[in-house]
């Protein structure tokens, strides 16, 4: 999705584009594929908050846990770990991180709205809220400060009482008493789609598309020639890195240390429900994402920090399922494998929780947009219109520093 909104943008700027891409736009080897489909503009507060540090060993004892640490990939995490668990030390630390967020969320479901009307896409994109519910006000005391930080940040949030509730989301398990709508939320009908979708719509006005894999850069005298890939060079004046969790090999490239790790998410997809929910929902005590797509009834979540190359650990997917009729109980019978498709993909996951968007040290030819973790979607149309409003001699704000890639020297 990153990567599809700054070739448009880029188009819109003038710019002649081509995009590189071993997979197909939309493929399911794309973190975007599978992500909970939600364009919300409450995901301001960063993974890592004061006191995290306890719970590190909670998350290496329990496997299935819903943030979990593979022992066998402690060793090469251990750096990201502790600049994750530093980053999060201080409120002065979040609010800092949840402001320099905000900037990247808050216009999210208008850009997709303006940007699916221009491309003729607004089929895909669904504006009526996102609903968090919670077993009753205690619970969400719990919860009670992250709110207030949204709030006071503009994201509009409307507290929902038990008989709302029950008329918003009829299909609700009784045990559910309290809500808060994210009244400016929106989501995806199909993700995947979505982004199939955009390039095909920059392949209309002139982008150029290459099925390969990028490998590295031709440079001489600090400027950029050449971007080259498994299948030859491309000529060209900038290049973009919009590689995702693949991207540190080619930050590196570019004279920056860039601390990535893959943040595996998981997800199971329900066809033909028996009760479609009116809105997106996330129950506090599961933290997934419930969606209506076009393929079925998505549960999106968990949280796996592992290596790019590890197998799947479905077990992880099956408790996204056990979820399913604890949240709507009309769909307690359906959960059965015929019905179900799973999938696993990998969050490119900064230890700051902030992409890192900017020029590289190598060259100034060289920018990078990548890191998003859980919010790519959300954050995809505004880092595109801040790293293309990089290009040449353009200076960046003030504030544009807190995503920049040198800010891990």
């Amino acid at each position: 999705m990153v990567g599809a909104f700054t070739a448009l943008e880029a188009l819109r700027a003038g710019h002649r584009v081509t995009l590189i891409d071993p997979a197909e736009p939309g493929s399911d080897r794309a973190a975007s594929f599978g992500n909970g489909a939600w364009i919300s503009p409450a995901s301001i507060l960063p993974m890592s908050m004061p006191g995290l540090w306890r719970k590190v060993p909670a998350m290496l004892a329990d496997p299935l846990g819903p943030f979990a640490i593979r022992w066998t990939h402690l060793p090469q995490l251990t750096p990201w770990l502790l600049r994750f668990l530093a980053a999060g030390a201080s409120m002065q630390k979040v609010e800092a991180v949840a402001d320099a967020r905000n900037r990247l969320l808050q216009d999210a479901p208008s850009a997709y709205r303006e940007t699916a009307r221009m491309a003729g896409l607004g089929r895909f994109v669904v504006s009526n809220g996102l609903l968090h519910v919670f077993a009753d006000r205690n619970d969400f005391a719990q919860e009670a400060m992250e709110w207030e930080l949204r709030k006071v940040r503009g994201v509009r949030c409307r507290p929902i009482e038990q008989d709302e509730l029950r008329a918003l989301e009829p299909g609700l398990a009784d045990h559910y008493r309290f809500g808060i709508l994210v009244e400016d939320g929106a989501h995806l009908t199909d993700p995947g789609g979505f982004v199939a979708a955009l390039v095909a719509h920059a392949r209309e006005r002139g982008a150029d598309f290459v099925q390969a894999r990028v490998t590295g850069f031709e440079m001489a005298d600090g400027r950029l020639k050449a971007v080259r890939h498994d299948s030859g060079l491309l000529a060209c004046d900038i290049a973009i890195v919009c590689a995702g969790a693949w991207s540190q090999p080619l930050a590196s490239q570019a004279g920056d240390f860039a601390p990535l790790e893959s943040e595996r998410g998981y997800h199971i997809v329900l066809a033909d429900p028996n009760y479609v929910p009116r809105h997106p929902v996330m129950p506090r005590d599961g933290k997934m994402a419930i969606t209506m797509t076009d393929q079925g009834l998505r549960v999106a979540g968990q949280v796996e920090l592992s290596s790019l190359t590890a197998p799947p650990d479905w077990r992880r997917a099956e408790i996204l399922l056990s979820y399913l009729p604890k949240v709507f109980p009309a769909l307690a019978k359906q959960c059965a494998a015929p019905r179900l498709s799973r999938w696993m993909g990998h969050r490119p996951s900064t230890p700051d929780g902030l992409p890192c968007l900017g020029r590289s040290s190598a060259s100034r030819d060289i920018l990078f947009n990548f890191g998003h973790g859980h919010s790519g979607i959300a954050m995809a149309p505004a880092s595109a219109r801040k790293v293309i409003a990089m290009i040449g001699d353009n200076q960046p704000s003030d504030t544009d520093a807190a995503y920049f890639p040198q800010r891990f020297r």
